[in-house]
């Protein structure tokens, strides 16, 4: 039978019973092991009748020592108390096989439930080490801004693409200057100075006649201004509702332990977002403002561009008075564009293509301004917010909230009932643990001593 789940033997102990009732040829049996018993034969008596456990071993004792078959048998392998020996020496092999990984599983236990108890916030109890913690969470968090929105690092979050900060506003305000120059090209070739001629025909004056009149120059640059004005405003909008997200994310996570702070934190940055925005807005509008009410600019790539493009002039009044030529030419700037339309306008077409190459040789330097002002002032904003603004305004949430004054930081960071709860579970489980351990070295100390 035991070799149906031991084949080699080497874990089976075979134990004779009442040896008293069948001494005959027991000998021979349990030193022939002709079964393969790993572990030896131990032969007993069992108790009789209402014997106690002392008067059994007292007649096993004398049976294997006077019993002329039975006192044959080496004395090592008869009577209770040797199976008990052996019994105790098996099962502390088997045990001291186990134990290194034992010990093993409960160092490791008992290491990872000590960190994760590291890791939890600080367990506060007065109103100094609640301030400290918060100042502690404001710091952090503001050395992560810098890092995410200032100096373009992103080792906190290298996997989080939506935080790697710096590379994001310049994806958006990459896409902002294309959409300012494709909103722009939509009508450089509709209707070829149709919009210049109407202006210089309604800006006439008393005058000689081979004089731009400056009226006419702004009321295009005032359209073209307008049409786009509503673009640098929604990119702003854009910019600032993602820093919102991006503040909050920082916030969230250095405050995770504390979910009344970060209810605070996300107040005071909703809030201070929407103070800066509102101030942003009104920046753009000023500098679309500036735009449509003056023409200038210190460039020299004005006056370069310009005189290229008028260099263009004498080919295209060949085309308007030579009719026998094709009505569509080729303009550096414009592409292919048909002209036929202007044959009829011989007053102010040269006036009209005039104004038309230094609107666009202007319009350039106005789109540069919209891209390159809006830059410079996302990133002033962004440093103020990040070294100056952003503390103030948390701050100013918890202190001059209606339960405000010290104790409102402290009840702020008051640890939550599921923090209690695992702080508790973990305490119980190292101690738990510890205890574990010392059973576990008593254990090996009996065991060596039983070696």
């Amino acid at each position: 039978m035991s070799q149906r789940v031991d084949k080699s033997g080497e874990r089976t102990l075979a134990v004779v019973t009442k040896a008293d009732k069948a001494p005959e040829g027991l000998l021979e049996k349990v030193t022939a092991d002709d079964v393969n018993i790993g572990l030896g034969y131990v032969c007993v008596r069992n108790r009789i009748g209402k014997e106690s456990y002392e008067e059994a071993r007292e007649e096993e004792a004398h049976l294997f020592h006077s019993h002329p078959l039975l006192s044959k048998i080496d004395k090592s392998i008869v009577g209770v108390p040797v199976l008990a020996q052996k019994l105790v020496h098996i099962q502390a092999t088997i045990i001291s096989k186990c134990l290194p990984e034992i010990v093993r599983k409960i160092n490791d236990k008992l290491n990872s439930s000590v960190s994760e108890l590291n890791k939890m916030p600080q367990h506060l109890s007065s109103v100094g080490e609640a301030m400290t913690v918060f100042m502690r969470i404001i710091g952090f968090s503001k050395e992560s801004l810098r890092k995410i929105l200032l100096r373009g690092e992103f080792d906190e979050y290298p996997e989080d693409r939506r935080m790697h900060c710096t590379a994001r506003l310049v994806e958006m305000l990459n896409q902002y200057a294309g959409e300012l120059q494709k909103s722009a090209e939509n009508k450089l070739t509709e209707n070829f100075l149709m919009d210049e001629m109407m202006v210089l025909d309604e800006a006439k004056g008393i005058g000689l006649h081979n004089f731009l009149p400056r009226t006419a120059f702004l009321v295009i640059l005032q359209k073209k201004v307008k049409e786009i004005s509503k673009k640098p405003v929604d990119f702003m909008a854009k910019v600032w509702d993602y820093i919102e997200t991006v503040l909050i994310t920082v916030f969230m996570n250095h405050c995770e332990n504390y979910p009344q702070l970060q209810s605070a934190m996300r107040r005071a940055t909703h809030n201070l977002v929407a103070k800066i925005k509102d101030e942003s807005f009104d920046r753009v509008m000023e500098i679309v403002e500036m735009e449509k009410l003056a023409d200038y600019t210190c460039s020299p790539e004005y006056m370069s561009d310009w005189g290229k493009l008028m260099a263009q002039q004498n080919l295209f009044m060949e085309v308007m008075n030579d009719y026998s030529k094709t009505t569509r030419i080729m303009i550096e700037g414009f592409g292919e564009i048909e002209v036929g339309h202007l044959r009829g306008h011989s007053d102010v077409r040269e006036q009209a293509f005039d104004m038309k190459m230094r609107i666009t040789a202007y319009w350039k330097v106005v789109l540069k301004r919209l891209v390159d002002s809006m830059a410079l002032h996302l990133l002033l904003r962004v440093r103020n917010l990040v070294d100056q603004d952003m503390e103030a305004e948390i701050v100013n949430e918890l202190m001059g909230s209606p339960v405000g004054g010290p104790g409102a930081i402290q009840r702020m960071l008051e640890e939550s009932p599921s923090a209690a709860k695992k702080r508790e579970r973990l305490n119980k489980s190292i101690k738990l643990l510890k205890d574990s351990k010392e059973v576990v070295a008593q254990i090996i100390d009996r065991i060596t001593v039983v070696d």
